[in-house]
């Protein structure tokens, strides 16, 4: 790595935390190894989920189906060795199929909690852009505050708390846009596109059994809590702050659009906002725990820049006629401003 000179400088660790990095990437290369054993491909659904768990972030995940979108997520509860429960959204879903109702119980005369599917550690919301606003609000209080309010009491969701929701981008019928608040608490949007002919191969000779495939339990909930505590301890000097600040200020219209050209700033009607910049900084962290580092290089952010910002840009209707997308704008301003 070209950088690893440079970048190095200030971020002296103790040979015990060195070995602390070092095991915990090795923990990570292993659940990825695993995750590979059902999953052809399909590698940055798996490190997506991986860095939304390490930040304590949610991910959402854009695919045709038949992509092993649901697959992923099932794997990756195994895998981690937490709670995990399913809500298939569907236009007729209620906020208390999600949170939970209090039930009126006729032998005591009194009202009891039921708590919804929501209190787990692991929710995969399947279809997320079918269910009305009511029930995407519900679902917005719990990943925002980590809690859920039933009637007149406020109840605190497990910790940890990870939803992945997933949503067919080409069917459009009987669906409800995400609204961009809701878009916003998404630490990351994975797309995830069609196999190699490769894995493809590997998908088809399966039969569709790759879902019965063991998987080994490789983290639990302490060890998840430290990692956790490794990825706050990771070093990100000022100057690839600066670099951040610059990359999501550069999505916004008006800012820096001279140095940018105006053949992107028309595209864009609204930039990210600075919980994009916190994200980015949280992933590029947990890159470098990928590659077992305790310091972040200039690629970890380049890396993290396309999940991280794909999802919090709202594009002009220009941008629609000419048919660009996000993740065009995004590369090009990565290709313009200078390295730090």
């Amino acid at each position: 790595m070209e950088f690893n000179t440079t970048f190095n400088a200030g971020a002296k660790i103790s040979q015990a935390d060195s070995q602390a990095f070092e095991e915990c990437g090795k923990v990570l290369a292993e659940c990825r190894s695993e995750a590979a054993r059902r999953i052809a491909g399909q590698k940055n659904v798996v490190d997506g989920i991986l860095t939304a768990m390490l930040a304590g972030g949610h991910v959402l995940i854009e695919g045709v189906p038949g992509l092993a979108k649901t697959l992923a997520a099932r794997t990756f509860a195994e895998i981690s060795g937490l709670d995990f429960k399913r809500i298939q959204f569907t236009p007729d879903l209620l906020p208390a199929d999600v949170s939970g109702t209090l039930i009126y119980e006729h032998f005591s005369g009194k009202f009891s909690v039921r708590k919804g599917p929501v209190f787990t550690n692991v929710l995969l919301a399947d279809e997320i852009n079918r269910a009305p606003a009511k029930v995407q609000s519900a679902l917005l209080e719990a990943m925002e505050e980590n809690q859920v309010t039933i009637g007149e009491e406020s109840y605190k969701l497990p910790d940890p708390f990870i939803v992945l929701a997933t949503q067919n981008p080409i069917e459009q019928e009987g669906t409800y846009n995400l609204p961009e608040a809701e878009l916003d608490r998404f630490l990351l949007k994975i797309t995830v596109s069609y196999p190699t002919a490769e894995d493809e191969l590997k998908i088809v000779l399966s039969a569709g059994n790759a879902g019965q495939i063991p998987v080994r339990r490789i983290f639990s909930a302490d060890l998840l809590k430290k990692c956790r505590s490794l990825l706050n301890q990771v070093v990100c000097q000022e100057k690839l702050a600066a670099y951040i600040v610059s990359l999501v200020g550069a999505t916004r219209p008006g800012k820096d659009s001279a140095s940018l050209k105006s053949d992107i700033s028309k595209y864009i009607t609204c930039g990210a906002s600075p919980r994009a910049g916190i994200a980015l900084l949280q992933c590029a962290r947990a890159n470098a725990l990928f590659a077992g580092r305790s310091y972040v290089l200039p690629e970890d952010i380049q890396t993290a820049a396309l999940p991280v910002l794909r999802h919090r840009l709202v594009l002009s209707y220009e941008a629609a006629a000419d048919g660009v997308t996000s993740d065009e704008l995004i590369s090009r301003i990565l290709s313009i401003l200078p390295l730090p």
